[in-house]
């Protein structure tokens, strides 16, 4: 959430990034409202107790002058002001409970250069990269490919665990390690720390990355308990430093985020309910970056360009955009999105789709979650905290196979990824996979049997 004081000290500007955001700026002056309430109630309160204190004390000297009269009349007004504190008191957390409830509905403050729009058909195309492959025969989707090639098991998930639910298996496996591994290679390269995380948190550390009303079509709750899965590695990760003050020197912190994502997807009803696009769980690897405030643009360029050269290393064409001022979320200030050309999208005319998502939140998570670092001069600021997708796996493996397919029915694997491939090159189909075995068995027993031979003739001669 935003920091009190910067609403505070400048409402305007608050304002005014609400109206960009087409959110309604009144809310502002909700909050400071609230704030000047809680203020006066709070005043009244520490009043109220210093009277206690008063009347406590003139209790005391009532008494050792054996003033019973007096003793008694203070008393009573000892226990109306214990009343009037209690009331107090309560209106006090009320007014301190709705305002920070409040202040948590207020969106970050947006970059200025977040380009104007409504919804995500106004998100603003930054630069595409790579050609768009061309297919001299009728293409196939990821599911039709999947299936054929068995790679995936739509129906048997559907049956054990419902929809948006599946299997993979065989080569699909291997593609979901192979881009994981290139993934977290390439980020370890340039010093990102690689950290697994757990599955589950609680309400606090989880609510310093997202705001739960918000996330309520999102987030899986674990029933009876204070747990919830998480829908990325970001929530565990950005909890990683809660209620710490780092060293300057410690800054940046890069970590390579090593998790499954859980998602209930119930916001997005009838979208891509067919295949393994949109779906309840998958893996991901991602970036996550604690720094000082005046290098978290630097960071946040980084970020994007790590993301960018794994996709050209793997030869998958992209697009970048900019998301804007009517579709960013609450604690973006910034976004860029790569979206990835999926051939078998758009009744297989094609069509980008988002793969990865770019963000620098400023201090928006670290003021909820009380992350402040301390300058070499003494003071103390809250970090930066930004993250960005390196890769998940479900939609490059559908960009793979869509993009990489031949006209055998087959799917070629990116250059890049075979030293994780166990030494396939190419996905085919089980049959012809099958003799191919045998031709390489046959052409074994066939030169066993010429060097058998050659061996016996050399052994004649001699």
């Amino acid at each position: 959430m935003l920091d009190l004081n910067y609403i505070r000290e400048h409402p305007e500007i608050v304002k005014s990034s609400e109206k960009r955001r087409r959110h309604d700026p009144a809310i502002v002056d909700k909050v400071l409202n609230l704030d000047l309430e809680w203020k006066k109630e709070l005043k009244l309160m520490e009043e109220l107790k210093h009277k206690r204190n008063v009347v406590s004390e003139e209790i005391n000297q009532a008494k050792k002058q054996k003033n019973e009269t007096l003793a008694v009349e203070k008393i009573t007004e000892m226990r109306t002001v214990a009343e009037n504190i209690k009331k107090t008191e309560e209106k006090v957390n009320s007014f301190l409970i709705e305002r920070n409830a409040t202040i948590k509905t207020i969106g970050n403050i947006l970059d200025k250069t977040v380009p104007e729009g409504n919804d995500e058909n106004e998100n603003k195309e930054l630069r595409k990269v790579g050609k768009i492959p061309k297919f001299n025969f009728p293409i196939k989707d990821h599911i039709e490919l999947g299936l054929e090639l068995d790679l995936i098991d739509l129906e048997t998930a559907a049956k054990n665990s419902g929809a948006r639910f599946y299997y993979l298996k065989n080569e699909a496996v291997l593609l979901s390690q192979a881009l994981q591994r290139f993934a977290i290679d390439r980020l370890l390269k340039k010093g990102y720390t690689v950290i697994q995380t757990p599955y589950m948190l609680n309400k606090a550390a989880l609510e310093g990355g997202v705001n739960l009303s918000e996330f309520q079509d999102t987030i899986y709750k674990i029933e009876n308990e204070d747990l919830y899965l998480i829908g990325t590695s970001e929530h565990p990760l950005v909890a990683l430093k809660k209620d710490q003050t780092l060293e300057e020197k410690e800054l940046p912190f890069k970590i390579c985020g090593v998790s499954a994502c859980f998602r209930k997807e119930l916001g997005a009803h009838g979208r891509d309910t067919k295949g393994i696009f949109r779906v309840h769980q998958f893996n991901k690897i991602e970036q996550i970056v604690y720094c000082k405030p005046e290098d978290s643009e630097k960071f946040f360029q980084e970020m994007e360009r790590n993301s960018e050269e794994m996709f050209k290393e793997l030869g998958l064409p992209f697009r970048v955009v900019a998301i804007c001022t009517g579709d960013i979320g609450n604690k973006q200030a910034l976004q860029y999105d790569i979206e990835a050309w999926f051939p078998g999208q758009n009744e297989k005319k094609g069509f980008y789709r988002e793969v990865t998502s770019c963000s620098n939140c400023k201090d928006y998570q670290s003021v909820t979650l009380n992350t402040k670092f301390l300058r070499k001069e003494g003071n103390k600021e809250y970090v930066h905290i930004l993250n960005n997708t390196a890769l998940t796996d479900t939609r490059p493996i559908i960009a793979i196979l869509e993009n990489f397919q031949t006209a055998k029915g087959t799917v070629k694997i990116p250059k890049a990824l075979w030293p994780y491939m166990s030494g396939i090159k190419e996905i085919k189909k089980k049959d012809a996979l099958n003799k191919d075995k045998d031709k390489d068995n046959d052409k074994a027993k066939t030169n066993k049997i010429i060097k058998a031979k050659s061996t016996g003739k050399a052994k004649k001669k001699k």
